[in-house]
């Protein structure tokens, strides 16, 4: 059959691309096969298992830039974080066994947050196998519920094979991470392969009745309420989100920790269902008459514990579209599912008949429930973090990228902080502490010219922190703030509201953290009253690029403000007047 004018013209743009056939070891062959698909940065931690792909990677050191780490946990991370921000495969090293077992945290991480990544782990040699050499695992078993796909490269020659496959994998459907074993003959021996070209694997656009379906469903809804999230989103994406919710007149939330898909400052933001939400936006939910879900997988945090929208299946009318088909109905029973692309379908939505005004109270209210509830209240302590946040948001552009691990100290950021689309939240849903100091090292890396600021707490700090010592040798000036209260806080808020005043388990005794960057060749502060932090963070931050060195400030947060809403006294008294009871 004759191609139509528009497929030939998309052909003679796009001529086929030729294999190109190469005889060489397996590390070349490995390396020339990532160049193939267009990798341009991985994360390491070196391994005497996969010294042939260092080998190679250094005689195309201008084009793949390789940042080596201080622990795998790390490098995993930081891979994880490229993936979320690039929307390619993050490419990390690892070695075998106590290696791999480090890096497990971010494909964990790339699983639940639903990153593209490749996780290439040296393994033993195939002669040695099933007799539990030094360091030896099974690592599709290991892995084989964490990834998408876990796989042991058989021979020199499938390598280019096995890395266009980990690329298609990690990238289409629901995206998420691949893991590839290398066993040590394989890299070592030399073979002839074809180094293949990309494959071009678009996603699927929505069909043309189920958007006819929407379009009614719409029509009818007075009360719709629209709740974004998950990943694979594009500029191109998020512009046509927003202009079918303006078109529609439709309050849009964003799942946990995906906050920055829509613009917070638009009069059609009305806040984030993560943990602890707005009471009245989980109100606003219960209370909808259609429930339009877009991206998101309908994770635990977003629909609070599967009570807030209970499982399997919802009073109102539910519409959910996601990317990846294994998704739709995998807990909830949708009304209407909607199998897309994210582009595609938002594309075709912003297309749907506009609305006329009567939304337009619903929608009022919900913003004003959202400006209601970032207000910041009183605390106990001479530290404000809700100010912190709203004085950071003011000192930093609309692009800057802000990154965070897991901690009560988020969610502050999560509250106070205005989220745009053109500066990337980098937060894991997956809970994974240690994350926010190399998802910044990461975000700096690819993005040089844009601020990268993190978050952490204290404990979260030191499950990472060497990574400092990662951007003080690549010249990555991200800026580090600390928010230290001495404890890990999530957990003893858990503690003193199931166990009141029983104590243990949670103290943390810190370093002088101003002091331990100065020791790394980065820059140290200390913030510990509310009325500090802006001047500190603009000197931090000036100092950092200026230098090209990274910069830290510690915030000594009272132990009292254990979250924005109760201290740590009133959440041990009502739960003491509760055991009483």
């Amino acid at each position: 059959m004759a191609m139509d004018q528009a497929a030939q013209r998309r052909s003679s743009e796009n001529p086929r691309q030729a294999p190109r056939l190469l005889e060489a070891p397996g590390g070349v062959l490995l390396v020339e096969a990532l160049l193939a698909q267009g990798a341009d940065t991985a994360f390491c931690v070196p391994g005497e298992s996969y010294l042939p792909v260092l080998d190679a990677l250094y005689d195309v050191r201008d084009r793949i830039r390789l940042i080596t780490c201080r622990q795998e946990g790390g490098a995993a991370f930081m891979a994880e974080a490229h993936g979320k921000l690039t929307g390619r495969p993050g490419i990390c090293f690892v070695t075998r066994g106590p290696g791999a077992s480090n890096a497990a945290i971010g494909v964990h991480t790339a699983k639940q947050d639903s990153t593209p990544m490749i996780l290439f782990i040296g393994q033993v040699g195939r002669a040695h196998r099933d007799r539990e050499a030094f360091q030896e695992v099974d690592y599709a078993a290991m892995f084989g519920g964490l990834a998408k796909w876990a796989a042991e490269i058989p021979e020199a020659a499938r390598i280019p094979e096995y890395v266009s496959r980990a690329f298609r994998v990690a990238t289409t459907g629901r995206p998420g991470p691949v893991v590839l074993a290398l066993p040590e003959e394989v890299l070592s021996s030399r073979a002839a392969a074809e180094i293949l070209p990309p494959v071009p694997c678009p996603g699927p656009a929505p069909a043309a009745a189920a958007m006819r379906d929407l379009e009614l469903r719409l029509a009818l809804a007075s009360r719709p309420l629209m709740i974004v999230g998950g990943s694979g989103w594009t500029p191109a994406a998020i512009d046509h989100l927003a202009r079918f919710a303006e078109r529609q007149d439709i309050p849009v939330a964003a799942s946990f920790r995906r906050q920055s898909l829509f613009d917070n400052d638009s009069p059609h933001y009305a806040g984030d269902l993560g943990l602890g939400p707005n009471p009245k936006l989980a109100e606003r939910v219960r209370n909808a008459d259609l429930l339009i879900v877009v991206g998101a997988r309908m994770s635990e945090n977003m629909t609070g514990s599967y009570e807030l929208l209970p499982a399997p299946r919802l009073p109102q009318p539910l519409v959910h579209v996601h990317p990846g088909i294994e998704e739709l109905g995998k807990v909830y029973a949708p009304d209407l599912a909607i199998h897309a692309d994210l582009e595609e379908f938002c594309r075709a939505a912003a297309a749907l008949a506009p609305r006329g005004p009567e939304r337009a109270a619903w929608r009022h209210s919900a913003r004003a429930e959202y400006e209601s509830w970032t207000s910041p209240g009183e605390v106990h302590g001479a530290v404000h973090m809700g100010v912190v946040m709203r004085a950071l948001r003011d000192l930093l552009p609309d692009d800057a990228i802000l990154t965070n691990g897991a901690g009560n100290y988020a969610t502050w950021a999560h509250r106070y902080f205005r989220y745009k689309p053109a500066g990337p939240q980098l937060a894991p849903t997956s809970g994974a502490m240690g994350y926010g100091v190399p998802a910044a090292i990461a975000a700096k890396a690819a993005h040089p010219d844009r601020p990268v600021v993190a978050l952490a707490g204290d404990g979260c700090f030191m499950m990472t922190g060497q990574e400092l010592a990662t951007a003080v040798q690549y010249r990555l000036p991200v800026v580090i703030i600390v928010v230290n209260n001495g404890m890990y806080g999530t957990i003893r808020m858990h503690q003193e509201r199931n166990y009141p005043a029983r104590v243990i388990g949670t103290d943390l005794a810190n370093p002088d953290f101003p002091a331990l960057a100065r020791a790394y060749g980065a820059a140290g502060y200390r913030v510990d009253v509310t009325d500090r932090f802006a001047p500190v963070f603009a000197e931090a931050r000036a100092r950092a690029e200026e230098t090209r060195l990274p910069a830290l400030i510690e915030i000594a947060l009272d132990p009292q403000d254990i979250t924005p809403r109760e201290t740590l006294d009133e959440i041990r008294a009502r739960a003491s007047a509760r055991s009483r009871d």
